[in-house]
C-alpha cells in the first residue's frame, strides 16, 4: 500500500511541477495574469477528467493568483463541477482571447494545427507552454512565441529559428 501512495504523491508532485514550469515562463508571477489552458481531460478523445493533470496544474496556477480560462473539445461538462472558478471558452482561440500565457495540457489533435498567427494576434502575451510537446520550438518561435516545452532543449526565443 505504501508503493501506491509513494506513486500517487509523486505523480502529484509532477503535475504541480508543470504548474512551476508555467509560473517560470511568465516572469517567476503569475498573478493578476489570464492563463489560458487548451486541454483539460486526463487524455485526448475523452471526456474523463478522472486524475485530469489539468486539476493540479490549474490549482497550482490558482494559488500563485492566475485567471484560468480554458477549453477541452469534450470535457467541460465533466470538468464544471471539479472547477467552478474558472472560465470556459467556446473555442481555442476564445480561449487565448487576452491571455498572458497559453498552456496545452492534453495533446488533442485539433490543438496540433492551430493558426500561430492567429493565436498571436489576440494574445496579450506569445508566450506558449506545451506541456505535450505537440509543437516544433523553431515553428512556434517563428511566429513571435516565446516557448517552453518538456525536455526540450534549443530554441525558445522569439525570432531563434
Amino acid at each position: 500500500m505504501r508503493l501506491v501512495e509513494t506513486v500517487v504523491a509523486v505523480n502529484e508532485s509532477r503535475k504541480r511541477a508543470m504548474a512551476r514550469k508555467v509560473i517560470q515562463a511568465c516572469g517567476g508571477s503569475v498573478r493578476g495574469k489570464t492563463i489560458a489552458i487548451l486541454g483539460l481531460t486526463f487524455k485526448p478523445n475523452t471526456d474523463d477528467m478522472r486524475d485530469a493533470p489539468s486539476l493540479a496544474i490549474i490549482a497550482g496556477l490558482q494559488d500563485g493568483g492566475a485567471r484560468i480560462r480554458a477549453y477541452d473539445p469534450e470535457g467541460m461538462d465533466q470538468a464544471r463541477p471539479l472547477l467552478p472558478d474558472i472560465t470556459y471558452a467556446e473555442d481555442a482561440y476564445a480561449c487565448a482571447e487576452g491571455a498572458d500565457a497559453l498552456v496545452i495540457v492534453t495533446e488533442w489533435n485539433a490543438f496540433r494545427a492551430l493558426d500561430l498567427a492567429r493565436l498571436g494576434a489576440v494574445m496579450a502575451s506569445r508566450i506558449l507552454v506545451d506541456l505535450r510537446n505537440v509543437y516544433r520550438p523553431e515553428t512556434v518561435t517563428r511566429h513571435g512565441f516565446h516557448y517552453v516545452g518538456i525536455g526540450v532543449q534549443g530554441l525558445t526565443e522569439p525570432g531563434a529559428g
